[in-house]
């Protein structure tokens, strides 16, 4: 049985889904194509022909390299295909990016034939993606007096790749199209349950938003030919809850361009918008591909006749429509302007989607492009000897004197990279940054390493300090699904540099700890820039960005990443928290506050730089990981010098515990993660540089104190399923405090897990366990409780200390790494279940609570359909609490009452936080 007939039997099954041939990347099988292709009698020549052309992925895939080769033999003379003629294998390899491409362009341009050498100069003259390899070859060749080597360096050092390309147009026009009102978030474009395919575009973009969605789309499409489809968030924000690159590929899929005729399902040039523009986790993505993000703004407060913004009974501005976005209107971008129209009639000022460096990605198709394209310029003219002057827009350097800076603003200055020297740099300036921790999740990493092959790297950048790759986001069931793609992924980034969660080789335990959680360990100073493929990569030391799968490879390749300096607000505290509150209700309150003080949510967009300096890494991480539902771009938090210190030793310990289990690679990644934790801990001793703190005279956006004292009940946060306004669903800005329900708002199923918890959390349902059993005699649960610690060391602590007894105990399910659940569960007891380290419920990609369920869990997602689904006639909520409040729900099968609440915990150690300037009390809890 050949590669070729497995691939036409798979081919007939995908034709049963409605799916077209899948895109190869396998090199043997490219083998057998080529040899089909050469035998012009066999059966299968024209369709190998088709599949050979059209159907193979670029990159660095082992399909590229035997595309290439064969290719080379073409333009040689070496083999004669009628079909494909020497110049049109030059337009192939055009297409195939960089890689083995590059090395086959390099070897005819740098051969003996003077024709060949010369179109295969004209072709690399329009490529970006070359590496230190491919750059050493024209090098070498130049000072060896190669006139084509010098030639195509010429090209370069004018940018002739980017300056030649066509402008954008200066009109575009749209057709609009409502994907939801409200908020939308990533998973309505790309859902979490689907995540097994998003490396398989064509299938994956079959769950995009609905059926009739797409339908809709298409039916715009073939009404509006000459026009794009822009997906719109009405009276919401595009693209909140997850920086999928995947959802801007089905986006891209289904309005936007192909990108080249020879690559499938690969598209480009999105346009997307929002009432409150762009999330900016989203935004990034947008700009990766050429995309468009349109702030609409179409809807704003109305105002009395004084000028007063007009409350409805809810204590909310009431909004009015300033024009109308509806379905199947007809607008017009102008791109010069900067002005959306409608015919002649101005609607709003779009300048912010169109500053020189998002015009530039349009330009070039993506900001890939563009990041190598300068990188390439550079070289180029520094091998040259010529002053290099730049074809790209200058980055945008903003400085005023005088004044102080943020705490990121101090962190970009640092890690900033080809600006100015002594310039300081304020928010707004465009910085080039290095990246120092990388994070690469399991259900966007088959695309991470996609993205990788296809910008043809190979090997991490030696600047990153550490790279991890996890296996937290398909770590509840081990089902043909994870076990397809785990290993592939493993293997893949094993290879690339990164450390990985399993071992391709099984040497040591696979750990499904949850990615935050080991990039905070991972991360060992507080002036660290981390990317992560997550939209909760927040850590409570550095600042840190959940990007998507594209920029993650951009960062492991590069070790950059370019980006403004955000604006900051500042959040202080003040007062004292009362003795039976937890400090994730400070956390919920923080965001209720806020609305309170400005009434619009000023953390959007911009870093909240929160004076949290008492908490140690993993319970100040509860905040910074609330963040990314604030919808803030990133969070700092300042830290005092002992508490950093012992934050960072809790870091080494477990970084140690990594080691100890074999996971440390060749160039000891975890070793010097060590070194450099040391080396910060003995700064911050001898006083030489003290832990991160902003200067006096910083400027903010905005500042926020939180009240502790007002705080005096535990808060949940509600997605008010039931909300006559649609789009004030589903938000995480409805904070209510617990007695609000009354007591009898039925909980069907309770979860304790995620990033959200921390050791602390798992030993406070221990220890409500422990206090019911000793009131009551044993515990009954009137609703099923989930439990998933986020990491292995947690338990194995819990372990050592007791605590894990007593939830054996208890539990119905306790998950077993040796015999790994192989099928999802879909019902439920009413018992505990010990769940795999993990992210479990709170993914949503493979368990779920019943459908229809009223979820009450210390996750972070209260989307629609993502812990919980509906049923035709009954909603699934998911309301987020503390973890005392979530257990004692689940025990009792519906909220407490305030006082149930507060008996419940009488005695128990929750998790406290005392203003840093106030005496730290319970600093280092016992939790630690």
């Amino acid at each position: 049985m050949s590669l070729y007939t497995d691939y036409l039997k798979e081919i007939d099954a995908r034709k049963e889904q409605g799916l077209h041939p899948k895109p190869i990347d396998d090199g043997a099988l490219v083998k057998e194509l080529v040899a089909q292709i050469k035998d012009e009698a066999n059966e299968h020549r024209a369709a190998s022909l088709n599949f050979f052309i059209y159907n193979t992925l670029p990159g660095t895939t082992s399909a590229a390299g035997e595309k290439a080769a064969f290719l080379k033999e073409i333009i040689l003379g070496d083999a004669v295909v009628a079909e494909i003629t020497p110049e049109f294998a030059f337009e192939l390899l055009s297409h195939m990016k960089g890689g083995p491409s590059i090395e086959v362009l390099l070897d005819l341009a740098l051969g003996d034939d003077a024709a060949i050498a010369a179109q295969a100069a004209d072709v690399l003259k329009t490529q970006v993606f070359l590496y230190e390899a491919d750059m050493d070859r024209l090098s070498d060749a130049h000072k060896a007096g190669n006139a084509v080597a010098t030639d195509i360096l010429e090209s370069y050092a004018k940018a002739e790749f980017f300056t030649e390309l066509p402008e954008i147009d200066e009109e575009i026009k749209v057709v609009t199209y409502i994907a939801a009102e409200g908020d939308i978030s990533t998973d309505l474009l790309s859902p979490g349950a689907e995540a097994h395919s998003r490396s398989d575009r064509e299938l994956h973009g079959k769950c995009f938003i609905s059926e009739t969605a797409q339908a809709e789309i298409e039916a715009l499409k073939t009404q509006h030919p000459d026009k794009h489809v822009m997906l719109i968030a009405e009276k919401g924000t595009m693209g909140v809850g997850s920086s999928r690159m995947s959802g801007i590929n089905n986006v891209a899929l289904w309005t936007g361009k192909q990108a080249s005729p020879y690559v499938p399902f690969v598209n480009y040039a999105p346009i997307v918008a929002g009432t409150n523009g762009i999330s900016p986790i989203f935004l990034t993505t947008v700009g990766v591909t050429g995309g468009i993000g349109i702030d609409l703004k179409n809807w704003v407060k109305k105002t009395d006749a004084d000028g007063n913004v007009v409350m409805d009974e809810n204590g909310d501005p009431v909004l009015e429509q300033a024009y109308s976005v509806e379905t199947g209107k007809v607008l017009t971008i102008n791109t010069k302007t900067k002005k959306l129209y409608e015919g002649d009639t101005e609607l709003v000022d779009v300048s912010a989607a169109f500053t020189p460096q998002k015009v530039e990605f349009m330009k070039a198709g993506g900001s890939y492009a563009v990041v190598f394209g300068k990188k390439l310029q550079t070289f180029a003219a520094e091998t040259l000897g010529q002053e290099l002057k730049s074809a790209f827009a200058p980055s945008k350097e903003i400085s005023h004197e005088g004044q102080g800076l943020t705490a990121v603003e101090k962190i970009f200055n640092k890690n900033a990279r080809g600006v100015t020297p002594g310039k300081t740099l304020h928010a707004g300036s465009d910085v080039r940054v290095k990246v120092n921790i990388v994070g690469s999740q399991d259900t966007t990493g088959l695309m991470t390493s996609q993205e990788l092959e296809a910008m043809a790297a190979t090997v991490i950048s030696p600047s990153v300090d550490g790279a991890y790759q996890s296996g937290c986001h398909t770590a509840s069931v081990w089902d043909l699904k994870a076990q397809a793609n785990t290993p592939k992924l493993m293997a893949f980034m094993n290879k690339f540099g990164l450390i990985t969660a399993r071992d391709p080789k099984d040497q040591y335990h696979s750990m499904t700890d949850v990615i935050h959680k080991v990039l905070n360990d991972l991360t060992v100073s507080d002036w660290d820039i981390i990317i992560g493929g997550d939209s909760h990569t927040r850590m409570s030391k550095g600042v840190a960005f959940g990007a998507d799968s594209g920029t993650v490879a951009l960062a492991l390749a590069t070790g950059e990443a370019t980006m403004p300096i955000p604006e900051s607000v500042k959040v202080t505290f003040k007062g004292t928290m009362k003795d039976h509150m937890d400090f994730r209700d400070v956390v919920h309150a923080t965001q209720a506050q806020m609305l309170k003080q400005h009434g619009d949510n000023v953390f959007q967009g911009r870093v909240i730089e929160v004076h949290i300096g008492t908490l140690l890494a993993d319970q100040a991480f509860t905040f910074t990981d609330w963040t990314a539902e604030m919808k803030a771009k990133a969070s700092i938090c300042i830290s005092n010098d002992d508490t950093l210190i012992g934050s960072l030793e809790l870091a080494k310990s477990r970084i140690q515990i990594m080691i100890d289990k074999g996971m440390d690679n060749e160039a000891q990644t975890l070793k010097g993660l060590i070194e450099k934790a040391d080396k910060r801990i003995a700064e911050i001793k001898s006083g030489e540089k003290p832990a991160l703190t902003p200067d006096d005279n910083a400027k903010y956006f905005a500042e926020v104190v939180v009240d502790l004292d007002v705080i005096d009940e535990p808060m949940i946060a509600d997605p008010d399923v039931n909300n006559a306004d649609v789009s004030k669903r589903y938000t995480h800005d409805t904070i209510r405090p617990v007695s609000f329900y009354g007591g009898d708002k039925q909980v069907d199923l309770g979860f304790v897990g995620s990033c959200m918890v921390h050791k602390g959390d798992i030993k406070i349902v221990a220890q409500m366990l422990k206090n019911i059993e000793k009131a009551q005699g044993s515990v009954e649960f009137k609703a099923p409780l989930v439990v998933a610690a986020p990491t292995y060391n947690i338990i194995d602590e819990l372990k050592e200390e007791g605590d894990w007894d007593i939830l054996q105990k208890y539990s119905g399910f306790e998950f077993d790494d040796l015999m790994p659940k192989s099928k999802a569960r879909t019902e439920y007891e009413n018992i505990l279940y010990l769940e795999r380290p993990g992210c479990s419920l709170c993914m949503g990609n493979q368990e779920k609570a019943e459908k229809g369920d009223t979820v009450l869990a210390t996750s972070t997602r209260l989307f629609q359909g993502r812990v919980v689904a509906d049923l035709p006639d009954k909603k699934g909520e998911s309301l987020l609490a503390s973890t005392p409040v979530v257990v004692l729900s689940a025990i009792l099968g519906r909220t407490p009452t305030l006082d149930e609440y507060k008996q419940a915990v009488e005695g128990i150690d929750l998790t406290k936080f005392a203003p840093p300037m106030e005496k730290p009390a319970g600093a280092r809890s016992v939790h630690f």
